[in-house]
């Protein structure tokens, strides 16, 4: 527009100058020996001016050159922002990973040392417990060595004596049956010292395997600070690289656009800056309806809530990847800028696609309700939103529709109600979301998308 302007007003000039020398070609006519003279002071005058025709041209190509290079070199940055994004993400979600592998890892080990530990605690109870019946048999042993000691004495006196020759025979059933116990109790020490001598062994292979594991714990714990160092370092550098694409950003912010034409195919999150909010980030869509749009409503999965509360309305909620309302208060500063035009995209269970657009959208600021306007309308389907033209926005704690009830409670949704609709975008995701009565319960897609119709059309 600046350059088309520039151009009227210097033509303006030369038509200006062109009358006042053909005033003077007249006056030569009548002189025709001053003629050659004439002409020759016409291009003297003229060549100046063209001359500075042309370095003003010059020097607008130019200046629209650099424009471009500035739009390419932010495209470039962008693009390379997201890359480090993703390439960080990706790098601490496998750092992550092979953390809690390491985690789990560890925990298992633990858990095998206290078994072992208490295993370990129980054999040697049972060891301990087979030392006292070994003492217990020992003191035994003793016992009956010197009962028998004193049965021998006992039977050499006795054999001095012929009249207790029957006591003789009974001390030495006694005796024999004595050495048959102390012979058992000597078995049971053999098989309790074989039954010690087979736990000192367990003890010490399981001492080798509690030392291997402590120096593999070790190990997995160096490898860990190793990993954490690495991840710290890299979250430094990341931040790094945030710091210098901010001051990047701060140094060219004024090329930041406001809207997503200068985007053009390339679809996806960019970020925008509208007078009165400043930065956001939006979704550029240029597959739906061709470039520049910007999605302020998306229903694709109806995984988020819509029955949201008028403040939420007006800050915008969802996630841009999935279902979302941008937001009132940046649709209004949006639409207040120049006039935009906003499509509906539609599609059915079966695949059939609709659409509605409208070429005059925008809405009013919060103190007039956000009301909505329209414009002249164009689809494949019927006008359904022409009966909450100029209604203001509701929601279940904002009544500003028509019906008797409020709309947004009955129907569990924020929206341009009037009494209470014929299309519901923001309504439950389901049999509620709908177009006319010919969509009814059979939608699973749709989008509102807005562009500067403006800058289109010139």
């Amino acid at each position: 527009m600046g350059r088309t302007k520039i151009y009227v007003v210097l033509l303006m000039i030369l038509e200006l100058f062109l009358v006042g020398t053909t005033k003077g070609e007249e006056t030569c006519e009548h002189d025709r020996q001053m003629e050659e003279l004439c002409r020759s002071h016409t291009y003297k005058s003229v060549k100046p001016l063209l001359d500075y025709f042309r370095q003003v041209r010059n020097e607008l190509d130019q200046s629209e050159m650099k424009e471009k290079q500035i739009s390419e070199i932010n495209c470039d940055l962008m693009n390379k922002y997201h890359e480090i994004v993703r390439i960080h993400e990706k790098q601490i979600s496998e750092i992550n990973s092979d953390l809690m592998n390491k985690y789990h890892e560890i925990v298992r080990i633990h858990e095998k040392l206290m078994k072992e530990a208490f295993q370990l605690d129980e054999y040697k109870n049972k060891i301990l417990r087979k030392e006292n019946d070994l003492q217990l048999c020992q003191s035994k042993v003793d016992k009956l060595e010197s009962e028998v000691n004193s049965q021998k004495i006992t039977i050499n006196k006795l054999t001095l004596h012929a009249n207790f020759l029957a006591s003789y025979d009974k001390c030495k059933e006694e005796l024999s049956d004595e050495s048959d116990n102390l012979e058992i109790c000597e078995d049971q020490l053999k098989k309790l010292n074989s039954s010690i001598i087979e736990k000192d062994k367990k003890i010490s292979r399981h001492s080798v395997t509690i030392q291997n594991l402590t120096e593999h714990q070790n190990t997995v714990e160096l490898k860990l600070e190793s990993s954490q160092t690495k991840l710290i370092k890299k979250d430094k550098d990341i931040e790094i690289c945030h710091a210098e694409i901010t001051k990047l950003n701060r140094t060219s912010h004024l090329n930041i656009p406001s809207s997503c034409l200068p985007f053009g195919e390339h679809s996806g999150v960019h970020e925008i800056k509208v007078s009165g909010i400043g930065f956001f980030d939006v979704l550029c869509d240029s597959q739906v309806a061709g470039p520049g749009w910007i999605v302020i409503q998306q229903r694709i999965g109806g995984k988020e809530n819509f029955t949201r509360d008028w403040a939420t309305y007006r800050k915008g909620f969802g996630s841009l990847d999935s279902d979302f309302f941008l937001g009132l208060e940046k649709m209004y500063r949006l639409t207040s800028l120049q006039q935009y035009e906003l499509y509906i995209h539609l599609v059915v269970l079966n695949g059939s696609i609709f659409y509605a657009r409208y070429d005059d959208f925008k809405i009013s600021d919060e103190d007039h309700g956000y009301a909505l306007s329209l414009g002249k309308f164009k689809g494949n389907i019927r006008d359904a939103m022409r009966s909450t033209e100029n209604k203001k926005f509701t929601t279940f704690d904002r009544d500003n529709d028509s019906a008797d009830n409020n709309c947004a409670v009955v129907y569990d949704s924020g929206w341009w109600y009037n009494n209470c609709y014929n299309c519901n975008l923001n309504a439950l995701y389901g049999m509620y979301l709908n177009w006319w009565t010919e969509i009814r319960n059979l939608l699973k897609e749709a989008k509102m998308l807005i562009r500067p119709k403006a800058e289109i059309n010139n």
